[in-house]
């Protein structure tokens, strides 16, 4: 069976995109992405990659009027978590789909997800719970539910629910918490009362993050990993890597963060063959900083969560 995915990223994120993608590649029999480049630098070096089993799709060709109207209105966050839903119905419309997996670009594969999707049986729309480990429970302001792994069945109720949060989104989708609604995020909240056919993921090898890996022993060989989602994740000046702000084991930053440096790491050194002026790592520097970086470091300081790295130290 042939499963559809589709993503989107900007240039600042080729490199986790591409991860993402060599990934899903690499566990996935039967697969294809649809890839929504959200600049003119990363349509351009994806269109040359000429990457197998995708198709690249430029803002050109996705951008209709009511998007380019609220677009000068938003943050480049918010107008892409505004084009989410908007992403997922164009491929279903475009490309006729049966059904379209939408991926956040941060997630990194470490087995086959068909096994995730094949858990809805005859539902419409699959979404996956945050799972948050207690002391970072964010429930109240990030809501229940997580965008990064979504399904949407081109049938009636899977339609019914990509439109109502298409419409949501159009709205209202800011970086901010606001009358119960945080993003594309917290519309998700009621999804089981508000509409039939929604499934909620069970498997526990799938939504693996930062707020939830306390909660797993990734050592379990019964335990089959599915995906990660390298939340927070970012790069710094002076060749350093910060995993953000949660607690982290040993463990954790061998099977999952070494693996994934290595691959980032590999793909900038084959795009820089290509465009040796730029990283596409986004990589911060002290200037980009403002008050709630600063803020985090702090609290990461008084709790002992030290998660910066020199990468050479993770190869």
């Amino acid at each position: 069976m042939m499963y559809n995915y589709c993503t989107l990223f900007n240039s600042n994120y080729l490199t986790r995109g591409l991860a993402m993608y060599e990934s899903l590649k690499k566990n996935s029999e039967k697969f294809h992405l649809y890839i929504f480049a959200f600049d003119d630098r990363s349509y351009i070096l994806l269109k040359k990659l000429n990457l197998e089993f995708t198709t690249i799709i430029s803002l050109r060709e996705f951008e209709n009027e009511d998007l380019l109207k609220i677009k000068g209105n938003r943050s480049v966050a918010e107008y892409c978590w505004t084009c989410t839903p908007y992403v997922v119905e164009y491929s279903i419309e475009k490309y006729k789909l049966g059904s379209c997996v939408y991926l956040d670009a941060d997630l990194y594969f470490f087995s086959d997800p068909s096994i995730l999707i094949k858990e809805m049986n005859s539902n419409s729309v699959l979404i996956t719970e945050h799972r948050y480990t207690p002391k970072y429970d964010q429930t109240d302001t990030s809501g229940v539910y997580c965008v990064q792994f979504m399904v949407f069945k081109n049938d009636e109720n899977g339609i019914k629910v990509l439109e109502w949060w298409r419409d949501a989104c159009q709205k209202w989708c800011y970086a901010r918490f606001e009358d119960g609604k945080f993003g594309d995020q917290k519309y998700l909240d009621d999804w089981l009362e508000r509409f039939e056919g929604v499934h909620v993921l069970q498997n526990l090898g799938g939504g693996v993050a930062p707020w939830n890996v306390q909660q797993y022993n990734l050592e379990d060989k019964e335990f089959r990993l599915v995906f990660y989602h390298f939340h927070n994740f970012n790069f710094l000046e002076g060749d350093k890597v910060d995993f953000g702000y949660y607690k982290l084991t040993k463990s954790d930053v061998n099977i999952l963060y070494k693996p994934y440096i290595k691959h980032l790491v590999n793909i900038t050194f084959r795009l820089k063959k290509m465009n040796e002026i730029y990283d596409y790592n986004n990589i911060l520097k002290k200037k980009d900083f403002n008050w709630k970086d600063l803020a985090r470091s702090l609290k990461r300081k008084v709790k002992g969560v030290n998660n910066i790295y020199y990468k050479k130290d993770l190869l």
